[in-house]
């Protein structure tokens, strides 16, 4: 398996350095996307494989950017490991899906009609 953490710092490295041009532009749309309080030195440290990314910063990066990196490669990788999937009959999973949507209709239903907090709390 190819070493994710490089992998991800040269992806990030290049969408900070091709789309936002420098960290403090970086930084500053993370904590827009996010409320968080990312800062220069932060990214620096991801960067240099100090600290590691999270899901929520390479999200953001991403979807500001426009260009998904990362996620590609992500998926590409599963991919290439045969994109082990669970395998499982259909019929037998639309029968659990159709009783679950059935009981899920059900509960709204009755919360609809009722004031109990337990019906209401039992559709949600």
């Amino acid at each position: 398996m190819p070493d994710l953490r490089k992998i991800v710092n040269a992806q990030m490295a290049a969408l900070i350095d091709g789309t936002f041009g420098c960290l403090d532009a970086a930084a500053e749309t993370i904590n827009a996307r996010t409320g968080g309080s990312v800062s220069k030195g932060t990214l620096s440290k991801r960067l240099s494989g100090q600290l590691g990314w999270t899901i929520e910063d390479v999200a953001a990066l991403q979807m500001a950017a426009g260009q998904y990196p990362v996620t590609r490669t992500m998926m590409r990788l599963e991919m290439d490991n045969g994109g082990k999937s669970a395998a499982a009959c259909l019929y037998a999973a639309s029968g659990v899906v159709s009783k679950e949507v059935g009981e899920a209709v059900s509960a709204a239903l009755r919360a609809a009609q009722s004031a109990d907090g337990g019906d209401i709390a039992e559709a949600r």
